[in-house]
């Protein structure tokens, strides 16, 4: 066997061992409340359909009609003949649903960052990130060839001391909006003045902020009322409104720029037609039934009291992203199993994805979630915190014993 698959093999080996190997779940039927997992239904609080629109009629329809008008594919990237009219109807949409002038559709949240950040920034240039952002920021950050500066985790004095420092020309200050991972919500408008203070740009990711914060769900900046010429703001469309794809939205001109130079957009097949269709009639939804968001919002309350009094701690969030710390890597995939065994699926997260003794289970609500769904999950916890407490509880007995 060549010596690459045999380093591989050990590799693989080291990860089972340390309880960080990961391993896919086969799904059927459409997203849900309710999922079908390796031939068993679960009540599942694991994915990030926020509003319950992934299998939305109205969706649905706008999806079928598409595809009647469009086909399939898009067959060639937006820059030859990929950019239908559907697309371009879509970029408005979106640029007026978040207040901004323009926005540029990518097939991907992941695409956009890796692709505007190096639009943005080169050799001489400085970003700075939160140390919790999420891999594409920082990927796409090492890939422009800029100076990379970690501030800590909402440090924003930490932040101010770094930009301080700094006699880069051009200076770039990326952040999650919710920090996907614990919840939590970056403290925008104090970013938003250190790039005032301090000539900088930010670039927002609202992956988990877009559909759910604000008024209507317009994301993060209408959450806090900011809006400024300095910033990028970069939304997913398939999380809270059910499809594919993400959008970055802001001044004209810098839109402009990324149409020309952001290479994930320029060098890709655009996506399917169809989706941007879909995603128009999500856009609409999230305006007229803001009842999603409110019921949202009782959820997360409901479940913040129903976990009160466990001995893992519940992160801050006010968010539908709630992580329960558990620190041990084998008690976060016990504790999984455990409510798995209870027809429950919340996934165990473990580092490299987390700070290593931060393993959790991460927990997100959807609008399509029922309160008694959300009172099931409580009482799954509890009873495996019982459990748990009694098997510790024996095995001291044990060591007292022996």
């Amino acid at each position: 066997m060549p010596e690459l698959l045999n380093q591989i093999r050990e590799q693989l080996a080291a990860l089972q061992e340390q309880k960080l190997l990961r391993k896919r779940r086969i799904v059927d039927g459409p997203q849900g409340p309710l999922l079908d997992v390796d031939g068993r239904q679960y009540l599942a609080f694991c994915s990030n359909d926020y509003l319950g629109l992934a299998n939305h009629p109205a969706l649905h329809a706008a999806a079928a009609a598409g595809l009647e008008k469009y086909g399939v594919g898009a067959s060639a990237s937006a820059l030859i003949s990929g950019h239908t009219s559907v697309v371009e109807e879509l970029e408005q949409a979106l640029a007026a649903f978040v207040g901004m002038p323009r926005a540029l559709h990518f097939s991907t949240g992941y695409m956009a960052n890796m692709g505007t950040i190096p639009a943005l920034v080169g050799p001489g240039d400085v970003v700075f990130s939160d140390r919790l952002n999420h891999a594409c920021l920082i990927d796409g950050a090492r890939l422009s060839g800029a100076q990379f500066r970690i501030y800590p985790h909402a440090d924003v004095a930490r932040l101010e001391q770094l930009l301080a420092k700094s006699s880069s020309p051009r200076k770039l200050i990326v952040t999650d909006a919710i920090f996907s991972m614990d919840g939590d919500i970056a403290p925008l408008p104090e970013l938003l003045a250190l790039c005032e203070k301090y000539d900088a740009w930010m670039l927002v990711d609202d992956a988990h902020g877009f559909g759910v914060l604000g008024p209507q769900g317009r994301g993060s900046l209408a959450h806090f009322g900011i809006q400024s010429q300095r910033i990028l703001y970069m939304g997913t469309l398939g999380k809270a409104a059910g499809v594919a794809g993400a959008f970055v939205a802001g001044d004209a001109l810098l839109i402009e720029w990324l149409l020309q130079r952001a290479r994930t957009y320029v060098f890709t097949t655009a996506s399917p037609p169809l989706l941007a269709s879909a995603l128009l009639a999500a856009v609409k939804v999230m305006q007229d039934e803001d009842w999603r968001h409110q019921h949202l919002r009782e959820l997360i309350a409901r479940l913040r009291s129903g976990l009160a009094g466990l001995p893992w701690p519940l992160l801050p969030s006010e968010t539908a992203v709630q992580a329960l710390i558990v620190e041990d890597n084998q008690l976060a995939l016990d504790l999984m199993e455990g409510l798995r065994e209870q027809g429950i699926w919340v996934p165990a997260i473990r580092p490299p994805t987390v700070p290593k003794g931060t393993a959790r289970l991460r927990i997100s609500l959807s609008a399509a979630h029922s309160i008694e769904q959300v009172d099931q999950l409580a009482s799954a916890l509890h009873a495996l915190a019982a459990n748990n407490a009694d098997a510790s509880a024996r095995g001291m007995t044990r060591n007292v014993i022996e």
